[in-house]
């Protein structure tokens, strides 16, 4: 499908390679989806948390956060995502993660972070899993 049909992969388009970039974007009323790329760790922490802010500001029932393009994340960017996530919660939204590196899934294992947060193998599948 072409990007311009589908907003999921219009996103991931648009966002760049270098550092922790993100760009959030309404998928549709009802869900949104904020793409993180490069590393999540202490010092390119600021952008991503950004993206994420700004993706709860267009008040989706559904936040996914596309991990595909990170590919490495520390205790700091897993303290970003914990916090994304309460947020979301505090404005009645849900967080779900979506294609995870083996080596952020392994953080989330080791730290038992997997239990916490809805984990999907793409973008899509986390847009359709029920809420």
């Amino acid at each position: 499908m072409p990007a311009e049909n589908n907003p999921a992969a219009a996103l991931r388009e648009a966002a760049t390679t270098a550092g922790a970039t993100a760009r959030p974007g309404p998928v549709d009323d009802r869900s949104a989806v904020c793409v993180l790329v490069g590393d999540l760790d202490i010092e390119t922490l600021p952008p991503a948390e950004q993206a994420l802010d700004e993706a709860l500001r267009t008040s989706p029932l559904v936040l996914v956060v596309d991990l595909e393009q990170v590919g490495f994340c520390d205790s700091s960017g897993l303290n970003l995502l914990l916090k994304a996530r309460m947020s979301a919660k505090s404005a009645g939204a849900e967080l779900r993660l979506a294609a995870a590196s083996p080596t952020v899934l392994r953080l989330l294992e080791l730290t038992g972070a997997d239990t916490v947060f809805p984990l999907h193998p793409t973008v899509g599948a986390a847009l359709a899993a029920p809420r």
